[in-house]
């Protein structure tokens, strides 16, 4: 399915229930308890109508209708337990289909990799993550087993009461269907106003999750109680959906509710009828006893409220399909081209990388970024990518980082494609700078980590230092084990960067990609990061993003990419002295 096509209703579903397959266990278990407590009320029906009987009828005494009640008072016990113990067998499998689903998206999310979510509202992705995958739950914890059970327990009813009297049974068995007639009816229309409702949801996640995110801006820019008028509109809009899908699914409770006890009605009123003689069709024969006429009443209203609840949670079904909707949408979105797992080891000391006429372009190659582009990059070389905005440049950072792949040409990595190498295998051989840092909660320590998680404490320690950050850690409280906050809350814009440089140095690998690594610093701070990088750059392969042409003049070699195209390279002096496209950004600079 092409990303972006409406996702049908039936897809959804049949999605869904492809999931089951992980929780079957835990929903066998609950139809079976469901089952036993099913089995259980017939005979509490039975042991109520018998105590009546016996109490009006043969008029017994309450020392012989003892053991009838302690009976009846420990099947209600049990079925209390073993309603107790299905809602927990629900719970479970609802709960494993939602981390299964979570895992999976957020896998796929990984895989995309930043071309795609860059693309993407933060807000939107986490809302199905986590409040959409939530709207599983009730689908696999309730709907499943009841679709079984509610045929399963009337079943067993009609069972109990055809014996006695097929009249009652057929009366049943014939206003049964009525009740999931409406229940679809009704349905219908709650499935994509349930879809709004989660569109809704969607729509406010992202937008107050990104107004979070520019707060500082706005509040700068003095805009904050215009977003806060954009933002009660929202929620307003999300009121409204909200109150639409709980009219819907007040007024199918109602609607089952009225055909159930018409039903019902219905069966009293051919059970009393017979009782004063009008008829006597339906009984075999004999006469109905209050015993089982008052059995069979009885067990009525429990025959259609197997129904009844199928038609409660057949609202978590509809918003199921949803809430499966806005999530398959991600799922739509496909891979890149799943590599071969080679055995080619790549930790080597030569690492050589080919651009061979390389064609990309977004949105279904609409909007082209790349048209031919050619280059190598070889092992010990100190590139320098340049050129102005839009020109490719992070659409190649993208592509040797194996986030894209290229429409047409090759990238070769020691003359194997890049696209047949293990994703892991690559990156392993790769540390990368971007311009803005990112830092995760937790200590400046675990944050280095994440270049090496098996790195010792005295390599993490060396990592530090030769970045700078026991320069300022030394001054905190916890030394590297300071707490900062998401996003390097806690830290100046240079001192992330440089948690960033540790972070990159404890990977320790043969080739470092570079994305405007000191855009946003102050003098003071571009000072020590240049240092460091210049440290660490010895004897590796670096690749270096960057529009400060000023910076680059030791470069060993320089790309000039304009409009998709290496046009020039060379040293800075000798494309300075060739008077083209980078002496031309050298002079707008």
């Amino acid at each position: 399915m092409l990303p972006g096509k409406k996702l049908s209703n039936k897809t959804a579903l049949r999605w869904l229930f492809k999931r089951v397959g992980s929780a079957r266990s835990w929903i066998l278990v609950s139809v079976g308890l469901g089952l036993s407590g099913g089995v259980l009320l017939i005979f509490q029906a039975r042991f109520i109508a018998r105590i009546i009987h016996g109490a009006f009828m043969e008029n017994r005494a309450i020392d012989a209708l003892v053991p009838f009640f302690i009976v009846l008072v420990a099947i209600i016990i049990l079925r209390s337990l073993l309603g107790w113990a299905r809602g927990v067998c629900g719970f479970h499998a609802g709960a494993k289909i939602r981390q299964e689903v979570r895992m999976t998206l957020l896998e796929h999310i990984f895989s995309l990799g930043p071309a795609y979510t860059s693309r993407q509202s933060t807000g939107a992705l986490a809302s199905a993550a986590l409040e959409q995958v939530e709207g599983l739950h009730d689908f696999y914890a309730f709907y499943i087993p009841q679709l079984s059970l509610a045929v399963m327990i009337p079943a067993a009813i009609l069972a109990f009461v055809f014996p006695y009297s097929w009249a009652a049974g057929t009366l049943l068995l014939v206003t049964a269907p009525v009740i999931p007639l409406f229940m679809i009816l009704v349905g219908m229309g709650a499935e994509s106003i349930s879809q709004r409702h989660f569109q809704a949801l969607a729509r406010m996640s992202a937008y107050f999750l990104d107004v979070l995110q520019g707060l500082p801006t706005l509040k700068l820019f003095d805009r904050s109680k215009g977003v806060e008028k954009t933002i009660a509109a929202v929620s307003n809009n999300y009121r409204i959906k909200t109150m639409a899908v709980l009219r819907v699914a007040f007024l199918s409770s109602a609607v089952l509710e009225f055909f159930s006890s018409v039903s019902i009605a219905l069966v009293a009123i051919y059970l009393g009828m017979s009782y004063l003689g009008y008829f006597s069709f339906g009984l075999y024969g004999k006469p109905l006893s209050l015993d089982l006429g008052f059995f069979i009443l009885l067990l009525a209203p429990d025959f259609y409220l197997q129904l009844r609840e199928l038609g409660t949670h057949y609202h978590a079904r509809a918003e199921a399909a949803g809430a499966a909707e806005e999530v398959l949408k991600i799922f739509a979105v496909p891979r890149p081209k799943a590599p071969a797992d080679l055995t080619v080891s790549l930790k080597s000391d030569v690492i050589h990388i080919q651009c061979r006429d390389v064609y990309l372009g977004y949105d279904n190659s609409r909007l082209p970024a790349l048209r031919g582009a050619s280059f190598d990059l070889k092992t010990g070389e100190q590139v320098a990518l340049v050129g102005v905005s839009g020109a490719g440049k992070t659409t190649i950072l993208n592509l040797l980082l194996g986030f894209l792949q290229p429409d047409r040409g090759r990238i070769l990595v020691n003359d194997i494609p890049l696209a047949a190498l293990a994703p892991d295998s690559w990156r392993e051989n790769i540390a990368w700078i971007g311009q803005q840092p990112v830092l995760f909660h937790g200590t400046l320590k675990e944050n280095i980590l994440l270049g090496r998680p098996q790195a010792s404490a005295g390599e993490i320690e060396q990592a530090a230092r030769r970045a700078g950050v026991l320069d300022f850690s030394v001054y905190m409280s916890e030394g590297l084990d300071t707490l900062v906050g998401e996003l390097g809350q806690g830290l100046s814009r240079g001192q992330a960067q440089r948690v960033a440089l540790a972070r990159a140095f404890v990977k320790d690998a043969p080739i470092l990609l570079l994305d405007e690594p000191t855009a946003g610093l102050d003098v003071e701070n571009e000072t020590l990061v240049v240092k460091a990088l210049k440290e660490f750059s010895r004897d590796r392969t670096v690749l270096t993003l960057t529009h400060r042409l000023a910076n680059i003049r030791q470069a060993g070699r320089i790309l000039v990419l304009d409009n998709g195209v290496v046009v020039e390279q060379g040293t800075y002096w000798a494309l300075m002295a060739a008077g083209g496209v980078f002496r031309r950004l050298v002079d707008r600079e």
